[in-house]
Formats: C-alpha cells, structure tokens, sequence
C-alpha cells in the first residue's frame, strides 16, 4: 500500500469529505475539542479552521454542540448562514455518557427542520460522535 493511501484511509477529514483549499468554519470551540480532528481538518484543507467572527462564506462547518449550548436547530440554522451554497456540517457532539451528550433522535429532528439531511454517522474520536449534514441542493450537486 503506497504512503498516500494509507494516508487517505487514516484521515478521519478526508473520509468526511473535507478537500484542499477548503474554508472550513468552526463554531461551538471550547477546551474539550478534539484537537486530532481539527488537525486532521487543517491537515487535509492545507488551511487553518476559521473561527465564528468570520466575516465571508466557508465551504464547510464544523459545529461543536453539547446539550447544554441551546436549541440546537437554531444552531444549525445560523450554521447554514455561514456556508457556501452545497456545503455541509460537521456536526460534533459528545459521546454516550459524555457531559453534554444529545439524543440521536434530537439530532435527526434538528437536522430535518433545519432543512438538512444527514448522509452519515462517525466515531469523531475519543470523546466525540460526527454527523455529516447537508443541504438538500448539495445532495442533489455532486461536488
């Protein structure tokens, strides 16, 4: 197996879907991120992550939310204010028996009336569970 295979399969972002030259917006960052993952993100972007008081448009989102930070539709809907037409959300939140946890099922229901679908479900490391959502015109354009 070649060097950049290995690499591909390792790297959580890529298998996400994150690709180079990527802006890559960042909401919800605390102390109990996962710094692999954003590395991970920045690793295969070549760009850092930017951060909430980002003033353009980033091709993607990375939402860190615990039970605790609000109504998560409503996050996901400034989400989307933030993101290129077809972009997608990370959405992370943490693990079963983790501070903060939330539901799959108040995932799924935030997801759908906030206009989104969920594609897929990831371990996102150690203490956090990723969810890929997108918007529905950027299901049906292949990027």
């Amino acid at each position: 197996m070649s060097a950049t295979a290995d690499h591909a399969e390792t790297n959580l972002a890529v298998r996400l879907g994150f690709q180079p030259d990527q802006v890559v917006q960042e909401i919800g960052y605390d102390d109990d991120v996962d710094q692999e993952l954003r590395e991970a993100i920045e690793q295969a972007t070549g760009t850092e992550l930017v951060d909430e008081e980002y003033d353009d448009v980033a091709d993607a989102v990375v939402l860190w939310f615990r039970e605790d930070d609000g109504d998560l539709t409503d996050a996901l809907v400034d989400a989307i204010a933030y993101m290129e037409e077809g972009g997608s959300i990370l959405l992370l939140t943490p693990k079963t028996g983790r501070d903060g946890y939330v539901e799959p099922s108040e995932i799924g229901e935030a997801a759908t009336t906030a206009g989104l679908s969920q594609t897929k479900s990831i371990n996102a490391g150690k203490d956090w569970n990723g969810s890929r959502l997108i918007t529905p015109k950027g299901a049906a354009k292949k990027r």
